[in-house]
C-alpha cells in the first residue's frame, strides 16, 4: 500500500474519532444533580468539589464516599441517602475528577483522594460516620487515622484493583483525540451495563435505564477521562495495608461485603475481618454494591442492626 494512501486512511480514522467526540460531548450536556438533597460547594486546592446534604443538622454527621470508576459519582447512594437522612446529617460529595466536581487534567493519585479524604472530613464534618465503597474504603482507612471519626462502614473495601503501574496507558487515555476515543468506548452505555453486570449487580434486573443514563452523561463531561485514567492504569490504588491501617484505628469499623462478588471475594473479606480485628457483615444476592441491591439491609447496618455477621 502507497504511504499516501496510509497516512490518508490514518488521518481519516482520526478525524473521524475527533468528530465522533464531539458529538458525544454535545449529546450529554450538563449533568444534573445526583442526589435529592442541598446542593453545595466545597473548595479544595483549586477544585469546586460538588456535595449533596440532607437531614438535620443538628443530628449526628454522616459522610458518604463513592467507589472509583469510569462513571463513579455520589449517585451510587440513591437508594440509601434519603433513608439515611432520616437519622443522620448526611454529606455525598462527587469526588474531584468525578461527577458535577471540577475534573482538571492532573494527575491523579491515590494521595490526592486520601488526602482530600482527609481534608473533607475536616472541614464539613464532626466525629462523623464514614461510609466509602470499594477502593475509596482504602482512602477513608488510611486518612481516618488523622481525622476524628466515630465509625467506619467500608462497603467491599481493596487497596488493590489493577495490578502494576502502566504509565504508557494513562498516558494514551489522557491523549486528546485517540485517548478521548478509546474513552469513550469504555464508558459508553454498553460498557457500563456490561461492567454491573460482570462485577456490580448480582441481579442485573435492578440496573435501571435512568441509572445508565446518568452515568453515562457523568462519562461524558469534559475532562472526564483524565481521573479514569490513573484508575485504569493502576495509579489509584494506595500503598497502603488495609490490615495494619484498620486494626490500629481506634474506632467501630464494620465491613459490608456481597455474599456473591469476586472483586474482591467474600473470603477476602473474612481474612481482613479476622486481621484486623472488626466486624464483618455478608450481605446475600448481592455483588460489589449490596447497598444498592439491598438498601434495606444496608440501613439496617448503618443504623446498627447487624443482619448476617460472618467470622
Amino acid at each position: 500500500m502507497k504511504l499516501r494512501t496510509v497516512v490518508g486512511a490514518t488521518l481519516g480514522a482520526v478525524g473521524a474519532a475527533a468528530a465522533t467526540n464531539r458529538v458525544l460531548g454535545r449529546r450529554a450536556g450538563d449533568l444534573g444533580p445526583p442526589l435529592a438533597g442541598d446542593a453545595g460547594t466545597y473548595r479544595w486546592r483549586g477544585f469546586d468539589v460538588a456535595y449533596t446534604e440532607a437531614g438535620d443538622p443538628d443530628d449526628q454527621d454522616l459522610v458518604l464516599l463513592h467507589g472509583i470508576n469510569a462513571a463513579a459519582t455520589s449517585n451510587e447512594w440513591r437508594t440509601v441517602f434519603e433513608g439515611l437522612a432520616e437519622d443522620y446529617h448526611v454529606i455525598a460529595p462527587d469526588l474531584p475528577g468525578f461527577g458535577r466536581s471540577d475534573r482538571p487534567p492532573l494527575t491523579y493519585s491515590a494521595s490526592l483522594y486520601t488526602t482530600f479524604v482527609r481534608d473533607f472530613l475536616t472541614d464539613t464534618s464532626e466525629d462523623a460516620v464514614v461510609v466509602a465503597s470499594s477502593l475509596t474504603g482504602a482512602y477513608a482507612a488510611d486518612a481516618a487515622s488523622d481525622v476524628d471519626v466515630s465509625r467506619l462502614v467500608l462497603i467491599c473495601p481493596t487497596a488493590d484493583t489493577i495490578p502494576g503501574r502502566r504509565v504508557w496507558l494513562r498516558s494514551l487515555i489522557r491523549s486528546p483525540v485517540v485517548g478521548q476515543a478509546i474513552y469513550n468506548g469504555i464508558a459508553s452505555k454498553r460498557s457500563i451495563r456490561y461492567f454491573h453486570d460482570d462485577h456490580g449487580y448480582h441481579d442485573i434486573s435492578k440496573l435501571n435505564t435512568e441509572t445508565v443514563r446518568y452515568e453515562w452523561e457523568s462519562a461524558h463531561q469534559p475532562g472526564a477521562r483524565f481521573a479514569p485514567a490513573s484508575f485504569i492504569s493502576g495509579h489509584l490504588d494506595p500503598d497502603v495495608d488495609l490490615a495494619d491501617a484498620l486494626g490500629d484505628l481506634g474506632v467501630l469499623v464494620t465491613l459490608v461485603w456481597g455474599t456473591e462478588t469476586d472483586m474482591p471475594p467474600l473470603s477476602s473479606g473474612r481474612e481482613l475481618a479476622e486481621a484486623a480485628d472488626v466486624e464483618l457483615v455478608s450481605i446475600g444476592d448481592s455483588e460489589l454494591l449490596p447497598h444498592v441491591e439491598h438498601p434495606e439491609e444496608f440501613l439496617d447496618v448503618v443504623r446498627g442492626q447487624t443482619v448476617e455477621s460472618s467470622a
